[in-house]
């Protein structure tokens, strides 16, 4: 099975992951008892999590570590001690990704930040792309995507709605 690099995010309808000072807390409109919008599904097609140092910190001051089962790569500039399966990784996204293709195992999950997803849109290492639009537009924040990027075409594969108004986008990078 080739290993493929899945993000797995949600934005605002005007495309940010976060509100100033990194605040999530638009996020909870849509949350909806016993509705998971596919995240235990999609997380068991994944071993391997790339995971931004700032997402990583505000994971671990908001709410227990969900990914202790996953290899994980803490994505940083200062580097910090692994422990368990938490890797910090300080060299180059590409090299990471490439390794970690070559391995065996299943899909790698990009769970963010921003600048994680810049880095690996600049050198085309996602293959696919679910995306929960969230009903609300903030603003003002950190986008999804940035200016600096090369054009990619994308192949549709799916769309869901739900009840929330929340809009699951799928698409997969086109290889033609």
């Amino acid at each position: 099975m080739d290993r493929k690099v899945i993000l797995y995010i949600a934005a605002s309808l005007d495309g940010y992951i976060a509100k100033p000072e990194d605040d999530l807390s638009f996020l909870s409109t849509v949350e909806k008892k016993d509705e998971d919008y596919g995240y235990v599904s999609f997380m068991s097609t994944v071993d391997t999590v790339i995971i931004g140092r700032k997402t990583y910190d505000w994971i671990l001051n908001n709410a227990d570590f969900p990914y202790s089962d996953k290899k994980t790569f803490v994505i940083t500039r200062i580097p910090g001690p692994s422990t368990g399966k938490i890797t910090f990784y300080t060299g180059k996204l590409k090299d990471l990704i490439l390794q970690l293709k070559s391995e065996d195992g299943i899909n790698i999950y990009c769970c963010g930040g921003a600048e994680i997803v810049n880095e690996f849109l600049k050198d085309d290492l996602i293959d696919e792309f679910v995306i929960s639009i969230i009903p609300i537009l903030v603003g003002k924040g950190i986008q999804l995507f940035r200016d600096g990027r090369p054009e990619q075409k994308l192949e549709f594969v799916s769309v869901k709605s739900f009840e929330t108004g929340l809009v699951q986008l799928h698409y997969r990078r086109n290889y033609n």
